[in-house]
């Protein structure tokens, strides 16, 4: 073949070659772009603007930092529907995220007659086979529902002195409701009674462990008044009230008023509570009042729907019978009214006497005039059952002429006593005078009432009761910053002494031990740190042990004179925190010391609030937010 015929043909298949190269290429630059340019698009419309697309051949190739792994996996969903998937190479990371905020670990409580029932979320560690067989313990007979619900979460500081705290309370709260967070109880609790409400206070905070914080709410019912009574009072002392009863705050504001209105200085005081007669009872009351202003004195005496008005002696007949007649006419109807205008006293008359004493030792000494032998001996027997066989001594004598009712009025007169700590009680035939010390916030109106129901609402009689805070048994007990400041107060004038580089307390300071224990066992339980301290002679390993070693004599010794320690910590300090000069001897004398510090919860820091939903909130972010995007 010729070379000139060969030629052409080989130049027609280069150029040939040359434009299939080119075609070739730009099909696969086309390919490129269209794929970038749709991903792109799909992945923009679908909010993941995020995502950074680029093409290389027919692979398609995501990179970008996703919100979530949720997010991630979206973005190569949207790229699979616009090429193969096959085709998508994932080179896309996930922004870090924050560790899950753990729950709000919390449980409620609720005691009733029914049973217990408890709901809430706790820690997966819990010990839940022991909280039910506690709870159980403490629902007995009755019924134990279990709603708890847990989650795997470290515990909490705090969640189990709280939770052990709860679950003790409820073994002196029959009826409450118990709210437990790591370091915070809150007790919701009714008491049978006011003086046990304030027992239960006492009790709870004294058990609370340190740094726990508790928060009571304890109510107390109001108590049944029987009978409702109230005595008012208006002679040369003043104005007052021996007892007052109300049916409701607003009752009793408007009672108290009318007495302020009348001139009464003091703050009265008056027991709401139920049984009243009539819900009239402070219109009654009111009239009643402004009656005995009207007569420039006296006192008036409420027994439920039974009134007894007693005017001073020497009042103007004629004023008295106007006063009372306004009354009679204005009282509701459920109202009697008795007056009484005493009359003058004969000069010549020696009035008939018995009388009672209580010593604060508790003796009681009866003397005067008894009717016969047999109301001797019975007021003998009363006296002893009220106060005791070995304190009552009886010197009154037999007289004639007494009225028959003197036997009610001398063993009234002795019940009256019997709610006085000190006092007397003086009984004549027309009237009763009670006078002394209690430590009973209540015990003149128990006493009014006791009297009116014995003797009738139109008896005179003088109450002359005063509340003494220290003779209370609950109110009366000290606090315990009062408990810390006596025993300090006895070590500063006493030291607690040892033997020379010893443990072994000097029997110079065992008096000493002997007044700390009396104080401790009026104290109740306190949280209570016995610390033992030395001076800085000798090595500093030594002397630490040597405090720590008094401190626990200290303690034992406590417990010797049978003092409730379990709450009490012995600890020594050594050299460590001197009160004095180590370089002088009375420097030094002053650092070997021992002294009792109360243990105080330390302050609670707010933890974050978290919850459930928090959780789930968090585990639902990505799609959350790949929902709301577009909308923005």
């Amino acid at each position: 073949m010729r070379l000139s015929s060969l030629f052409p043909k080989l130049a027609a298949f280069g150029i040939a070659g040359v434009v299939s190269l080119f075609v070739a290429n730009s099909s696969v630059t086309l390919i490129e772009e269209r794929s970038e340019i749709g991903v792109r698009n799909v992945l923009d419309d679908r909010g993941l603007t995020w995502a950074e697309v680029s093409a290389d051949g027919l692979q398609v190739e995501l990179a970008g930092e996703a919100p979530t792994e949720a997010l991630r996996f979206q973005a190569l969903t949207a790229a699979g529907s616009m090429v193969d998937a096959a085709r998508v190479i994932d080179t896309m990371q996930v922004k870090a995220q924050a560790d899950i905020a753990p729950p709000r670990f919390s449980a409620e409580i609720l005691r009733n007659d029914a049973g217990i029932s408890v709901i809430g979320l706790v820690p997966l560690e819990s010990d839940r086979d022991a909280l039910d067989a506690r709870f159980s313990q403490l629902a007995g007979d009755l019924e134990f529902a279990d709603f708890l619900e847990t989650a795997d979460y470290p515990m909490p500081n705090g969640w189990e002195d709280a939770l052990s705290f709860a679950m003790a309370s409820l073994g002196e709260l029959p009826r409450a409701k118990v709210s437990v967070e790591a370091g915070r109880v809150r007790i919701t609790a009714m008491a049978d009674s006011p003086e046990e409400k304030v027992e239960l206070e006492r009790v709870l905070n004294r058990t609370a462990p340190p740094g726990l914080n508790v928060s009571l709410d304890i109510t107390a019912p109001r108590p049944v008044l029987t009978p409702f009574t109230l005595r008012y009072l208006q002679d040369s002392d003043g104005i007052r009230f021996d007892a007052c009863s109300a049916d409701t705050n607003e009752a009793r504001e408007r009672i108290i008023q009318v007495a302020r209105d009348a001139g009464m200085e003091a703050s009265g005081t008056c027991i709401v509570g139920m049984g009243v007669p009539t819900p009239r009872w402070a219109e009654a009351v009111e009239l009643a009042i402004t009656a005995v202003h009207d007569l420039g004195g006296g006192a008036v005496t409420f027994s439920d729907a039974d009134v007894a008005l007693l005017a001073h002696q020497g009042t103007e007949q004629t004023l008295f019978d106007s006063v009372v007649g306004d009354l009679e006419n204005d009282l509701p109807d459920v109202f009697a009214l008795t007056a009484v205008l005493p009359k003058p006293e004969t000069p010549d008359q020696g009035p008939s006497e018995f009388v009672a004493t209580l010593s604060p030792e508790g003796l009681v000494q009866l003397r005067g005039r008894m009717a016969d032998a047999a109301t001797r001996d019975l007021a003998t027997s009363y006296a002893k059952s009220l106060f005791g066989s070995s304190t009552v001594r009886n010197s009154a004598r037999i007289a004639d002429g007494l009225p028959q009712i003197w036997s009610t009025r001398v063993l009234t007169g002795l019940e009256a006593l019997g709610n006085l700590s000190n006092g007397a009680v003086i009984v004549t035939p027309d009237t009763m005078s009670i006078s002394g010390n209690t430590g009973d916030q209540q015990a003149n109106a128990k006493i009014a009432q006791l009297l009116a129901s014995k003797l009738g609402e139109a008896q005179q009689f003088d109450i002359r009761v005063t509340y003494q805070k220290k003779l209370d048994p609950v109110a009366g007990l000290p606090t315990p910053d009062e408990c810390e400041a006596e025993i300090s107060n006895i070590i500063a004038a006493r030291k607690i002494s040892f033997e020379p580089s010893s443990a072994t307390i000097d029997e110079s300071a065992l008096g000493t031990m002997n007044d700390i224990a009396d104080i401790l066992k009026r104290c109740g339980e306190l949280k209570l740190e016995i610390q033992g301290h030395t001076d800085s002679q000798g090595r500093e390993s030594m002397n630490l042990q040597l405090s720590q070693e008094r401190a626990e004599s200290v303690l034992n010794e406590l417990r010797a004179r049978r003092v409730k320690t379990a709450r009490y910590e012995a600890k020594g300090y050594g050299e460590a925190t001197p009160i004095a000069d180590n370089k002088t001897e009375d420097g030094r004398e002053a650092n070997r010391r021992i002294e009792f510090k109360l243990i105080r919860p330390a302050p609670l820091s707010p933890e974050p609030e978290s919850t459930l939903d928090s959780v789930a909130e968090q585990a639902t972010e990505g799609s959350e937010t790949a929902e709301e995007t577009p909308s923005e």
